[in-house]
């Protein structure tokens, strides 16, 4: 299966970031097939303390797990890496490559996804080639240190400015994600709302019900 066959809005309902703090009793791959089991329709590695070598294969590994669970794989901010092992794409912030460099690199089939705090940041991602935007902190968050919350309006007016699909991102958990319903969103990306639960596949199963019945506004 190549990127350019993925069906990009429905892979983005419930997106999975991984974060191998969490990865204690099960490594990370165990952990991902785990929420890919669960019904995770997207997976993101980010890894912010792995040295290049080890990011790599751990890349790879996940990369080579998606493909079996016919979901899309990409990776966050490293966009060398991702196009070095062929992956499905990448997704960069504010602070990393400008998302028209990005895509340059990438090619016109791979995925790139960008994240945006404002309508203006929004825009201009689609503008230069971003296929999807990450917005928020649309909760507080402890997974993020620097993470800026975004306030629900906000999301909406985002929502409502661009025609890539957009993925509400930043301490959404099972509890709190019905307050987004009617914001416009096409998914969820979550990081403990999976990965720092007990039983992984049941968390995951629950989240994709709930991501099922947000209503666009």
């Amino acid at each position: 299966m190549k990127s350019a066959d993925f069906n990009l809005e429905k892979s983005l309902a419930l997106y999975a970031v991984t974060d191998r703090h969490w990865a204690t009793e099960q490594s990370l791959y165990e952990q991902c097939e785990l929420a890919l089991k669960g019904g995770a329709t997207f997976l993101q590695i980010r890894e912010k303390n792995l040295d290049s070598e080890a990011f790599e294969k751990e890349a790879l590994e996940l990369f080579a797990l998606c493909r079996k669970y016919e979901v899309p794989f990409v990776v966050n901010d490293d966009v060398a890496l991702a196009v070095k092992i062929g992956a499905d794409g990448v997704h960069v912030g504010q602070q990393d490559m400008q998302a028209q460099e990005v895509r340059k690199l990438l090619g016109p089939d791979k995925i790139l996804g960008v994240s945006a705090q404002t309508v203006e940041e929004a825009v201009l991602a689609e503008k230069q080639g971003a296929d999807y935007l990450g917005v928020g902190a649309v909760f507080p968050t402890g997974s993020k240190a620097d993470a800026i919350e975004v306030p629900h309006e906000v999301l909406k007016e985002i929502c409502r400015a661009v025609k890539i699909p957009v993925v509400a991102i930043g301490g959404i958990t099972k509890e709190n994600i019905v307050q987004l319903n009617g914001s416009g969103i096409k998914g969820i990306a979550v990081i403990s709302a999976i990965f720092a639960q007990k039983d992984i596949f049941a968390a995951t199963a629950e989240l994709k019900k709930l991501a099922a019945n947000l209503t666009e506004a």
